[in-house]
């Protein structure tokens, strides 16, 4: 076997994440295929690369040698990936928008419109894909939620701006469900009841099964994407978490969880700050649209008296303050 790029970057997300289940799911592979591909290439290199312990993987000498080589490689061709796309796109100047699922979404498209191109548009389940074709220059921006307890992998250099801190995630659930009477239901309520989670959605199931958990919950989980999720609701055989700028329909009620027990990060990732200037206004107007549109949300954000703008300190831009930049290592 011939040792690609694909295999150096499976070997430095095993490091980085320190399991193989951590691993492949940064990579979006099972575990069993990132297990054999692993054991591929420690025969093609002659050597075990990991230490398989109970508590995760740490690299063998071998492991630290052949990583220590892999990573300047790696930072090399996304360098000449990046600019080798620049190049040749250097004549299209419409804006590369990345995102995962987001009610915002079309309102933001619709703003960034009026003064330029159309935006091209692509999206994906995994933040972290998208974090990392801003990074290798594939996109230009990307909107993405960071699930509560599972922190994205953001590549270096990247600027984030937080568009909200912590927004709550809501239940939907079927309209004639006896929790649906209610403005707020309980976990307790849908013990009885059927989930469908997303296990693509980087973050998701290990946030949804880490909610339930902790009230002593173990319920039936099927795993789909959240539109047949929405379709199952419909007809009463399941109930899923949804984004509270969700609407009800008159088979589905989207409700509040008690005591907001699961909530995600929304961030803006660019390269430059320039990039995030340009776009963050018309994201932020867009996403508050949506929000006070849904009334369970906007119900949610009089009662707890959320901010539905960002704070601004004299001299500085919307949303700079809450600004991070990942540095280069």
């Amino acid at each position: 076997m011939e040792l690609e790029v694909r295999h150096l970057r499976a070997l430095c997300a095993i490091a980085d994440a320190g399991s193989l289940h951590r691993a492949a799911r940064r990579l979006g592979v099972a575990q069993p295929t990132l297990s054999t591909q692993l054991s591929r290439i420690e025969q093609a290199l002659g050597g075990p690369l990991f230490v398989r312990e109970r508590t995760g993987c740490r690299p063998t000498p071998l492991g630290r040698t052949v990583l220590g080589r892999a990573r300047p490689l790696l930072a090399d061709m996304s360098t000449l990936v990046r600019e080798a796309r620049a190049e040749a796109t250097a004549g299209d100047s419409r804006l590369r928008v990345g995102s995962t699922a987001s009610r915002a979404l079309a309102g933001w498209l619709r703003r960034l419109r009026r003064p330029g191109p159309e935006p091209t548009l692509q999206m994906d389940v995994s933040a972290n894909a998208l974090l990392r074709g801003v990074a290798d220059g594939r996109l230009d921006v990307a909107f993405v939620h960071e699930v509560e307890g599972c922190p994205l992998h953001v590549p270096e250099g990247l600027r984030l701006r937080v568009l909200v801190e912590r927004e709550p995630q809501f239940v939907m659930l079927p309209a004639d469900h006896p929790a649906a009477a209610r403005s707020v239901v309980r976990l307790d309520d849908l013990a009885q009841d059927r989930w469908m989670v997303d296990p693509t959605v980087d973050g998701e199931w290990d946030g949804v099964h880490r909610m339930l958990r902790a009230v002593g919950l173990d319920p039936r989980v099927l795993h789909g994407d959240y539109h047949t999720a929405a379709s199952l609701v419909a007809t009463g055989e399941v109930v899923t978490v949804c984004q509270p700028s969700s609407q009800s329909r008159p088979d589905t009620a989207v409700r509040r969880l008690c005591g907001d027990p699961l909530g995600v990060r929304l961030l803006l990732a660019a390269r430059t700050r320039a990039e995030l200037d340009a776009v963050y206004p018309a994201l932020e107007e867009a996403y508050w649209e949506v929000a006070r549109q849904s009334t369970a949300y906007r119900e949610w954000l009089e009662q707890t008296g959320a901010r539905t703008t960002v704070p601004c300190p004299p001299g500085t831009v919307p949303g700079q303050d809450r600004e991070v930049c990942v540095p280069a290592r």
